[in-house]
């Protein structure tokens, strides 16, 4: 398998949506594990980058109908190939998590996982499949919490919210969607960017400085992902023909960096906000080389 193939099985310009997960659960959290707290996006993105390979293992017979230009359909990258390597990287984010945040850790670490293989070789195809992606997005939230789950409980769902708006309507890619589906995905979009302004509201009365500056960043941001997603759902809504729904979970996939950013900056750290959405326009350019849906 050459390094190129691997690139594109894995999708690997998607990989800029993850490390948010965490960083949102860590913010809300207080920061559970210190310094060491850098290592949960790296187990993050371990875990999705497995997914991405067993999606394509999953589907080889499908793509080899519709997408016959994917790796394993085109004979670039064996199924054996595929399945080894998304092993190897649930692996690899397993121990990352186990060596960071012991047993604490672990027991967020393992249903990510699960519910990401889960979705992959069983639940894609049923009516249950964009709610346990979306499960598998909100515990990846809590993952960066530590022992801290409830503290995580607002990013978590407004994460989870947003992956089940942009999964059901990423069933449409390739024969089409529906109108109903596309405002489906409008709303939960619109949720999400609503529990993120809440979410950076002050908590006490008499506003400081910093509350302000807080809720001011976090509402800016929550707007700026509200716009950006939900005009491209908005069109898919009008016309849900397969081009214009690709096009809007394209823009789902990676509107979700500026929904972290609106939690982040909701916690205060208004500085890595900014860093999560500069990662935006580096991801929308690297889309362009390698497909990330």
């Amino acid at each position: 398998m050459k390094t190129r193939d691997a690139v594109e099985l894995v999708r690997l310009p998607a990989v800029l949506t993850i490390p948010g997960d965490s960083l949102a659960g860590g913010a809300a959290a207080g920061w559970p594990y210190g310094k060491r707290g850098w290592a949960m996006p790296a187990a993050s993105a371990c875990f999705y980058l497995a997914g991405m390979a067993l999606n394509d293992y999953a589907d080889r017979s499908l793509d080899a109908v519709e997408r016959p230009e994917r790796p394993i359909p085109s004979g670039r990258v064996r199924p054996g190939e595929a399945l080894a390597l998304a092993a190897g990287l649930t692996g690899a984010g397993l121990g990352i998590a186990t060596a960071v945040g012991g047993r604490a850790a672990v027991r967020v670490a393992v249903p990510v996982a699960a519910a990401a293989w889960t979705y992959d070789l069983a639940a894609k195809d049923t009516p249950a499949g964009p709610a346990v992606m979306a499960a598998a997005r909100g515990l990846d939230v809590l993952l960066g919490a530590g022992g801290r789950p409830r503290r995580a409980a607002l990013p978590a769902s407004a994460v989870a919210g947003h992956t089940l708006g942009v999964t059901s309507l990423s069933r449409g890619e390739v024969h089409g969607g529906s109108r109903r589906t596309g405002l489906a995905a409008l709303a939960t979009t619109a949720s999400a960017a609503g529990a993120a302004a809440a979410a950076a509201l002050p908590r006490r009365r008499g506003r400081r400085a910093h509350d302000t500056r807080r809720a001011v960043a976090g509402a800016a941001f929550a707007a700026t992902y509200a716009g950006t997603v939900g005009r491209a759902q908005a069109r898919a809504a009008r016309n849900p023909d397969a081009a214009t729904v690709r096009t809007a979970t394209g823009a789902g996939v990676r509107g979700v960096i500026g929904l972290h950013a609106a939690l982040v900056a909701g916690t205060g750290a208004i500085g890595l906000a900014a860093g999560l959405l500069a990662a935006g326009p580096i991801a929308r350019l690297a889309s362009k080389v390698v497909s990330p849906t």
